[in-house]
C-alpha cells in the first residue's frame, strides 16, 4: 500500500502521506475520491483527481531522492510534521481542505525549487503537466516551506461558478 495514515482532525481539512513510489498517483486519486464523496462533492472528482496526479506525480520525478536539509536545524524544525524514510528521504503529502464552496488541493514535497511550467514539445512524452493543472483548477501556486514545498490549486464546486471572485495577479502565484 502506498500510504502512510490519513489525518482527519477536522473533517473538512484531511491528509494522506505518500510513500515515494509511482503507485503513491493512484493512492492520491483514491484519497481524493473518498474525501470528495464524503463533502458530497463527487462532481470535482475528475479535475481534482488530475490534478492530484499531476501534482504527486511531479513530487514523485522532481522532489525525490531530496534529503532534509541539515543546515536548517534538525527534522522537527520543518513547517509541516515530517518522518524521514529509512533512506533519509522525506514523504510526499496530499491534503485536501473544503471551505465551501472551494476546495483546494496541495502537495507538499521535499523539494524546495518551484514548479516551472515549461513550453510543451508536441512530441515530448512530458512537460505538460503544470499546462494541465493551470486548465482544470480555478488558480494554483506554490508556497515555500521550512524545508521543501507545497503546490496547491483551488477549486469551486458547481453551485459557486456563477460567483465571480477577482483574481489577484493571475491564475498562478507563488506565496512569498
Amino acid at each position: 500500500m502506498s500510504t502512510g495514515t490519513a489525518l482527519a482532525v477536522d473533517p473538512h481539512v484531511v491528509t494522506c502521506t505518500l510513500a515515494p513510489r509511482y503507485e503513491a498517483v493512484r493512492t492520491a486519486r483514491d484519497f481524493a475520491r473518498t474525501a470528495l464523496q464524503r463533502w458530497g462533492l463527487s462532481e470535482l472528482f475528475d479535475d481534482v483527481a488530475l490534478v492530484a496526479s499531476e501534482l504527486v506525480t511531479n513530487a514523485l520525478r522532481h522532489a525525490i531522492g531530496a534529503a532534509p536539509a541539515t543546515a536548517g536545524g534538525a527534522l522537527g524544525d520543518f513547517d509541516f510534521p515530517v518522518q524521514a524514510t529509512a533512506d533519509n528521504r522525506l514523504p510526499i503529502r496530499i491534503s485536501l481542505v473544503h471551505r465551501a464552496p472551494q476546495v483546494v488541493c496541495a502537495v507538499s514535497d521535499p523539494s524546495s525549487t518551484g514548479p516551472v511550467a515549461r513550453e510543451a514539445d508536441f512530441v515530448a512524452e512530458s512537460g505538460r503537466g503544470l499546462h494541465l493543472v493551470d486548465s482544470f483548477s480555478r488558480s494554483w501556486g506554490w508556497h515555500p516551506l521550512g524545508s521543501g514545498k507545497v503546490v496547491w490549486a483551488l477549486f469551486e464546486s458547481e453551485g459557486a461558478a456563477a460567483v465571480a471572485v477577482p483574481e489577484l495577479g493571475g491564475r498562478h502565484r507563488r506565496s512569498a
